[in-house]
């Protein structure tokens, strides 16, 4: 039976599909969610320390503290590295919502640089010109986006952090196994936040999140504000945050963890063949190289995100830049191909930001990507057969 029998030549092929790895790690994900229903320790506890010295150990980090939501871990990074009202801290347009939103949960104002037309990162030289035109205002941190799942250009990063003292907190969301020259995302800056949303490359059984931190002091910290400001129990130092991990979330993600190199491999083996398919089929030039700048051409429509050498790429969304996005987008609809837009407004532009004082034209690189990316499906299991459908669903809408 081939690929195309066993799924169905006219089967939806969804952006994601957690049904298919489910089936791949029940009998082990069931008998450690048991093991915790048995225990009754619901929250925090064994599971919950276990996981979080795995995470450390993986990463590289000196510390990794678990909360309740990527979001969550954002914020008490940023707080635990001493980021407050006054402050401004720089990170990307082009990312999502909370990248920006926990700034200013911490009484902080987002800055906002523009992105790398190759990788959609935050462009660390713009970063730069930004300081020295503006001598700082302020600043007291910088936030690179790992966006798609392909780490900002930390070294360059690091020369802005050590020239004009900022701190790094690393948004590694999408980032879960990503490197940069070999050191892994949430051990590349002062502190680090992780999702564990279903849709992330590691994933919990509803959310999830994770501070790593290089710095036990932010490390106490971050376990205080994580706990409503509180070291022991009814005694409070400062005022914090109930964002605690469920302990069946930790079993789950404990039981991914032995998986997550093998499906980050795969994810990378997919993104490879969409691009031979997609050159093969005359629609891409191929992948950017560094300092290549690709327009988009009649014959030649689908531009690919240029992958850094430094970077190891973990694929999170395999996104492309094309013409005509939302027409094409309703067209895979039609054809039962699932798609998505990571992201449609760049956060310079919404509505509840129109305070900073930002307008249209201020990041022409993120508005141009807001029209022009497209996230196609992309799961461990997916077969090559549903990867050329949709290739040749896009050659068709293009011919």
């Amino acid at each position: 039976m081939s690929e195309a029998q066993a799924v169905g030549l006219d089967a939806p092929i969804p952006t994601l599909d957690l049904k298919r790895q489910y089936a791949t790690i029940a009998e082990k994900v069931m008998p450690a969610i048991l093991r915790v229903c048995e225990s009754q320790h619901l929250i925090m506890g064994e599971e919950v320390t276990s996981f979080e010295r795995e995470v450390a150990a993986y990463t590289g980090a000196a510390e990794a503290i678990s909360c309740a939501s990527g979001t969550d871990a954002l914020w008490l990074a940023l707080q635990a590295a001493g980021v407050g009202p006054g402050d401004s801290v720089i990170t990307s347009p082009f990312t999502f919502f909370a990248s920006a939103s926990t700034i200013v949960r911490c009484g902080a104002r987002p800055v906002f640089v523009d992105v790398e037309p190759g990788t959609l990162n935050l462009d660390a030289n713009l970063v730069t010109q930004y300081l020295k035109a503006t001598g700082q205002q302020r600043v007291r941190a910088v936030m690179p986006v790992h966006l798609y799942g392909q780490c900002a250009r930390m070294d360059l990063f690091d020369k802005v952090a050590a020239e004009h003292k900022l701190t790094i907190v690393e948004d590694a969301a999408q980032a879960f196994g990503a490197s940069w020259n070999g050191r892994r995302a949430g051990a590349l800056g002062k502190a680090a936040g992780f999702s564990f949303y279903p849709t992330k490359n590691l994933s919990a059984f509803g959310d999830g999140g994770m501070v790593t931190t290089m710095d036990e002091a932010i490390a106490a910290r971050v376990r205080r504000l994580r706990s409503h400001g509180s070291d022991r129990r009814y005694y409070h130092d400062e005022i914090g945050w109930n964002s605690r991990l469920d302990a069946i979330q930790a079993a789950v993600l404990r039981v991914k963890m032995g998986y997550i190199d093998e499906w980050n491999s795969r994810r990378r083996e997919v993104a490879e063949l969409y691009d031979r398919l997609f050159e093969q089929a005359g629609l891409s030039h191929g992948r950017l190289l560094p300092g290549e700048v690709s327009l988009a051409e009649p014959d030649r429509p689908v531009r690919i995100l240029q992958t850094v050498p430094e970077a190891y790429h973990i694929f999170h969304q395999y996104v492309v830049r094309v013409p005509q996005r939302d027409p094409l987008r309703q067209f895979l609809t039609e054809r039962k191909i699932g798609s998505e837009v990571y992201y449609p407004v760049p956060l310079h532009l919404q509505k509840c930001f129109t305070y900073l004082g930002y307008a249209a034209g201020d990041m022409p690189e993120a508005e141009r990507a807001a029209q022009e990316v497209l996230a196609l499906p992309i799961f461990p299991e997916i077969t090559q057969d549903e990867q050329r459908r949709v290739v040749q669903a896009i050659a068709e809408f293009y011919s």
